[in-house]
């Protein structure tokens, strides 16, 4: 299987991360942070220096500040909702993911609003702009994409946290599609919030997400309570990260994966596996834009504006009937609306399909790509 769908989930996992899994079944299984005994204690060392890792690796100002959750979806409900009270209003670009529009939907009948600011691709000035006209004086939050799961527009993240700050609102970033993939250091940028995947561009497994606090003082209110292994004898959640929002038992198999797949991306280098993810993109954009019935969206992906996601459709053919002729070919791509109705409605698009390498990707790999997608386009079959 030629396998292109890495912006849903990275495959295959590097085989460290698989080791680590392993060892975690093997010699870590007690609960950590629970207990005194010898394998207690080395199980709450090893989801530490995860921790460790990720504050390294985002710039957070300590261990404290790393939140694991079960999936970048719920740092960002965590986020948003914690964040919010009635009255409040929020700013997010027009390409958001339904992991935040559906939040905030659900906020919405709770009396908080929402304006959506467009974004222009390869317009960092134009963008911040359409940022600026949105925010007012009840705007508490931003919450923005650092890139589109579906066209891979970038957002300029740093301009828009300092845009945030200026009117006094915090900003949550969904790194969904940029942790991992693009250099992020929460401190140095501002950002308040930053949610990431742990099984997209970290390389680890599926069921592992963060949220990375830039300020731990600064509490959220919380979604889950429950047991910590802290401050037991009061029947109220604690005030400190990361255990406020830690209850119950932590998934140590995922997060020493996790650990292993940030140590992975760290060897290979966040910038080397974006300069050679995008250069795979940038190709691929070069041979589909020859074939004539293809559409493509957007100018050809470049840095800094994009990140190695592309979209295209055969026109008059719907996605899902590509994806599907291309799954018999023995490659995989995702169709249809990546659960961000809202990109497809800028772009005027009622599903696409979607193309996103790894560092794992070989250039023959693109090359068969767009040699059945010839094909497709010529009306003859994929195989």
């Amino acid at each position: 299987m030629i396998y292109l769908d890495n912006s849903a989930t990275t495959y295959p996992k590097p085989p460290v991360v698989r080791q680590q899994m392993q060892k975690a079944l093997r010699e870590l299984g007690a609960n950590p942070g629970r207990s005194g005994y010898e394998m207690s204690v080395r199980t709450s060392q090893a989801v530490y220096r995860c921790r460790e890792r990720a504050a390294r690796m985002f710039g957070a100002p300590g261990p404290e500040c790393v939140v694991f959750q079960p999936s970048c979806t719920q740092a960002l409900n965590l986020a948003i909702k914690g964040s919010l009270q009635p009255g409040d209003h929020v700013v997010v670009s027009d390409i958001e993911h339904n992991a935040v529009m559906r939040p905030l939907k659900a906020l919405e009948g709770k009396g908080v609003t929402y304006t959506k600011a467009a974004t222009v691709p390869g317009d960092n000035d134009a963008t911040l702009d359409a940022f600026r006209k949105a925010m007012g004086p009840r705007t508490k939050l931003v919450v923005c994409t650092g890139a589109s799961n579906v066209f891979g527009i970038r957002l300029p993240i740093e301009r828009v946290a300092a845009l945030c700050h200026q009117y006094g609102a915090k900003i949550c970033v969904d790194a969904a599609q940029t942790a991992g993939v693009v250099p992020i250091h929460v401190t140095e940028s501002g950002i308040d919030y930053l949610c990431c995947a742990g099984h997209k561009g970290l390389y680890g497994p599926m069921g592992t997400g963060m949220l990375i606090l830039r300020d731990p003082g600064c509490p959220l209110a919380t979604l889950v309570e429950g047991g910590t292994g802290t401050q037991s004898q009061s029947l109220l959640q604690p005030d400190d990260p990361p255990e406020r929002y830690e209850s119950g038992t932590q998934n140590v198999p995922g997060i020493l994966g996790l650990y292993a797949g940030m140590g992975f991306v760290e060897s290979m280098g966040i910038e080397n596996i974006y300069r050679g993810e995008m250069g795979k993109v940038a190709y691929l954009y070069s041979r589909l834009a020859r074939i004539q019935p293809v559409k493509l969206y957007t100018q050809p992906p470049a840095a800094p504006y994009f990140v190695p996601v592309l979209s295209f459709n055969i026109e008059g053919v719907p996605s899902e009937s590509v994806g599907q002729a291309l799954a018999k070919s023995g490659i995989a791509v995702r169709c249809g609306l990546h659960c961000a109705p809202s990109a497809h409605e800028k772009m005027g698009t009622a599903g696409t399909v979607r193309v996103s390498p790894s560092v794992f990707t070989k250039p023959q790999e693109i090359d068969a790509l767009a040699h059945r997608v010839q094909m497709l386009a010529r009306g003859r079959p994929a195989s």
